[in-house]
C-alpha cells in the first residue's frame, strides 16, 4: 500500500517523469607541449595565451657563445695622463672588447677663460683682488668646474661664494668684449648680456633663508597680513564697488523686464541697462599681491569678476555665444595677448546681450501704446468716455499716439435719432400703454 491507495487515486494518473539524458562529456585532449601533472592542475582549462610556442617546440637552440670574464687592462680619453687601469671585461667566444672606456663620454669640462700678463695690466687690475688671488681663483675654477661651493673651501683667503663668482664673471667678461673685434660680436653672450650682480644674490639668499627659518606661527601671521592688505586695498575703491552695485541692480531690472508680460510696462527712469562690464581693478590688486601666479587662474578669477555682477542666465547666454562661435571657454594657449583678447570678446557679448535687451523692453513699450492700453484710465467707468465734452476725461495727447477721440467717432458712427447715451429714458404713459 502507498500513497495513491491511501487516496484512492489510480496508479497511473500522473505520467512518470522521464529522467533528462545528461549529454555526454567531451574528452578534452592534453594540449601538446605540456605534461600531464601540469595540465591536471588547470583543471582542464587552457591557458588564455601561451607561454611558448608550438614551432618554437621543434626549433632547434642556437649554439651557446662562450662567455669569460677576464682581468684587462684599459685606458680612458678623459684622462691626460695616459694611465693604465685594470676591470673585468665581458669577453665573447675569447674576442675581448674594443674602443674607449665606456664612461669616457659621461666626462664633461667648463672651458675657463685664459688671460695673459698684459690682459691682466690692462684691463683686468682691481685694488681688492691681488694677480695671485686671481690665478688661484681660475686654477680652481678650472679644476673644479665652477662649483664654487667647493672652490671658496679651497681658496687661501677668506672670500665669500659670492665675492669669488663676481671676481670670476667680471674678469670673464673683461675679456670677453676686449677681444672682440667689435662690441655687436659678443652682445649675445650669456656672460655679457646677464652680467652677475652681487647685492641682488645676496638680497635673494637672505629673504630664502627667512623664509626657511620661519615657524609655523609667523606663516600664519604673515597669511593674516596679506588678507588684511586685500580688505583694506578692496576699500579704497569706492567707485568700483559703486558701479559694480549700479551693474548688478540694472541686470536685476533687466531681468525683470526679460519675465514682464508685453502688456505691462515699467518706468524707463526705474531701469537703467550699462553697455561695459566694470574692469576688474580688484582682481588685478589682488593678483599682484601674490607676485608670482598662472595666467590660466588670473583669467579665471578675472572671468568670474566679470561674471559676478551678471545674472546665472546672462551667464549662460555668454557661454553659449562663445560656443556657437566656435570659442573654447577656456583658451588653448592662454598667452597675455589671447587672454586678453578673451576678455574683450566676453565683455562685447555681455554689451550686445543688454542691447538686446534694451530693444526687446521698446519694443514691448510700443506694442502696449500701439495696443491703447493708455486710451483709457483703470477704473473710469465706460459711459463717461461716450457722453458729451463735459463728461470726457482729460486723457494727454503725449499718451494717445494718434487715437482718435473716442467720444466724437462713437456719436459720428451712430444712426440718427438713437438715443444718446447721457440722456435720461423718458417715463411711460398710459397711452403708450
Amino acid at each position: 500500500m502507498d500513497a495513491k491507495d491511501i487516496l484512492g487515486l489510480p496508479k497511473n494518473s500522473f505520467p512518470s517523469l522521464e529522467k533528462k539524458s545528461r549529454p555526454p562529456k567531451e574528452s578534452q585532449r592534453k594540449p601538446d607541449g605540456i605534461s600531464r601533472e601540469v595540465y591536471a592542475l588547470t583543471g582542464g582549462l587552457a591557458s588564455l595565451m601561451p607561454a611558448i610556442e608550438a614551432s618554437q617546440l621543434k626549433k632547434k637552440p642556437l649554439p651557446l657563445e662562450k662567455i669569460t670574464w677576464q682581468w684587462l687592462p684599459f685606458t680612458s680619453s678623459a684622462r691626460k695622463d695616459n694611465l693604465h687601469l685594470y676591470h673585468w671585461v665581458r669577453v665573447i667566444n675569447g674576442v675581448p672588447p674594443t674602443g674607449d672606456y665606456s664612461f669616457a663620454k659621461y666626462n664633461k669640462s667648463v672651458d675657463v677663460i685664459k688671460y695673459t700678463d698684459e690682459e691682466y695690466d690692462k684691463y683686468l687690475s682691481d685694488p681688492t683682488w691681488t694677480k695671485e688671488e686671481t690665478d688661484q681663483l681660475f686654477d680652481l675654477c678650472e679644476r673644479f668646474d665652477l662649483r664654487f661651493i667647493v672652490i671658496a673651501d679651497r681658496f687661501p683667503s677668506s672670500r665669500t661664494v659670492e665675492e669669488l663668482k663676481d671676481r670670476y664673471y667680471s674678469v670673464s667678461r673683461a675679456i670677453l668684449i676686449a677681444r672682440a673685434p667689435s662690441s655687436g660680436d659678443v652682445v649675445a653672450h650669456s656672460i655679457v648680456k646677464e652680467p652677475y650682480n652681487v647685492a641682488q644674490e645676496m638680497e635673494r639668499k637672505r629673504a630664502l633663508s627667512m623664509v626657511l627659518s620661519q615657524t609655523r606661527q609667523q606663516e600664519r601671521r604673515d597669511e593674516e597680513v596679506l588678507v588684511e592688505a586685500k580688505k583694506i586695498a578692496e576699500k579704497r575703491l569706492p567707485p568700483k564697488v559703486a558701479g559694480q552695485s549700479q551693474f548688478v541692480a540694472s541686470n536685476a531690472g533687466a531681468e525683470a523686464i526679460e519675465r514682464a508680460v508685453p502688456g505691462e510696462t515699467v518706468s524707463p527712469s526705474n531701469v537703467q541697462l550699462p553697455m561695459v562690464a566694470p574692469d576688474n581693478a580688484s582682481t588685478l590688486a589682488s593678483l599682484r599681491m601674490l607676485r608670482v601666479y598662472l595666467r590660466t587662474y588670473a583669467l579665471e578669477q578675472m572671468v568670474q569678476a566679470g561674471n559676478a555682477s551678471a545674472g546665472l542666465r546672462t551667464i549662460k547666454r555668454i557661454e553659449q555665444t562663445l560656443q556657437d562661435l566656435g570659442v573654447n571657454l577656456k583658451p588653448r594657449v592662454p598667452t597675455k595677448a589671447v587672454c586678453a583678447e578673451h576678455l574683450e570678446l566676453r565683455k562685447e557679448i555681455l554689451t550686445w546681450l543688454n542691447l538686446q535687451k534694451q530693444v526687446q523692453y521698446k519694443e514691448a513699450e510700443g506694442s502696449s501704446f500701439r495696443d491703447g492700453s493708455y486710451g483709457e484710465t483703470p477704473g473710469t467707468p465706460k459711459h463717461l468716455h461716450r457722453g458729451g465734452d463735459q463728461d470726457r476725461t482729460f486723457i494727454p495727447d503725449s499718451m494717445n499716439f494718434g487715437v482718435e477721440r473716442v467720444g466724437k467717432k462713437d456719436q459720428k458712427r451712430k444712426a440718427p435719432g438713437a438715443p444718446s447715451a447721457h440722456k435720461r429714458p423718458r417715463k411711460l404713459k398710459a397711452s403708450d400703454l
